[in-house]
């Protein structure tokens, strides 16, 4: 049975951050994921976290200025430091949250910039943070994002994300199989996901086009839950998109595996 996280990010937008913890948890989420929890003291979130019940099943590290429109710094020769403080910062509330899988995002690519160069330090920034979560018992995860959403962004193809893995070589460094990114880049979806499943950590969801709930795109959802359930897929699928029209309104789809406390 598929187990689904709610996305805090893009869906309970309805009301405050700090109040989607409970209301996710209210329509019968058991876990929840996020894009960063920087801007909230970690004891604070903690205890947010606790009082409504939840796993927190993913966040991801600091991505630099996000405002200002960077998308991470692990392809970055010039802010490694910057960095590697991120992922002390992201250890420590990955701690304080119990969430044991965080993403780091790849950037975006410099014009005119040395693909060699940047394949190297994004393997060396890979290998650092891999090795700094495992001593902390977490999973680092790494995910390939369209070109249409994140234009210029490295890291694009399932192709070029598991040529990563291979080179960076770290038992907890796995893929984000992202199914909306995917479906856009490359499609064929199902034999990506049978194919690779040992090096899957994450998987999250979206239609296409629009990026709303399953069930209103092309996605065949009904069918590719079933082949996940197949293929021993256990953990949480992530609901990484905008609600077409109000969260609660979009949940139909859901429904059947949820379990409300209201």
């Amino acid at each position: 049975m598929p187990r689904f996280a709610a996305n805090l990010s893009m869906t309970f937008n309805e009301v405050p951050f700090l109040e989607r913890f409970a209301a996710a948890r209210g329509e019968g989420f058991e876990a929840v994921e996020f894009l960063f929890p920087y801007a909230y003291e970690r004891r604070q979130l903690a205890d947010v976290v606790r009082a409504a019940g939840v796993k927190v099943a993913l966040f991801n590290m600091p991505p630099g200025n996000w405002e200002g429109g960077e998308r991470g710094l692990a392809i970055d020769a010039a802010r490694r430091g910057e960095f590697q403080d991120g992922v002390g910062a992201a250890i420590a509330y990955a701690k304080d949250l119990g969430c044991d899988r965080v993403h780091c995002m790849a950037g975006i690519r410099p014009a005119g910039a040395d693909e060699a160069r940047l394949r190297e330090v994004y393997v060396a920034n890979l290998k650092f943070a891999a090795a700094e979560l495992r001593k902390h018992g977490l999973e680092l995860l790494i995910e390939a994002i369209n070109t249409r959403d994140i234009p210029g962004y490295y890291l694009t193809t399932t192709r070029q994300a598991f040529d990563v893995i291979r080179d960076v070589d770290a038992p907890n460094l796995s893929f984000q199989f992202d199914i909306y990114h995917v479906q856009v880049m490359e499609g064929d979806l199902t034999p990506k996901l049978e194919r690779h499943i040992a090096q899957i950590g994450h998987i999250q969801l979206a239609d296409t086009p629009g990026r709303h709930e399953p069930g209103t795109g092309e996605i065949n959802y009904e069918f590719l839950f079933q082949r996940i359930d197949a293929i021993g897929y256990t953990g949480w699928i992530g609901c990484e998109y905008r609600p077409a029209t109000t969260t609660l309104a979009g949940l139909g789809w859901a429904r059947r595996w949820l379990r409300p406390s209201r």
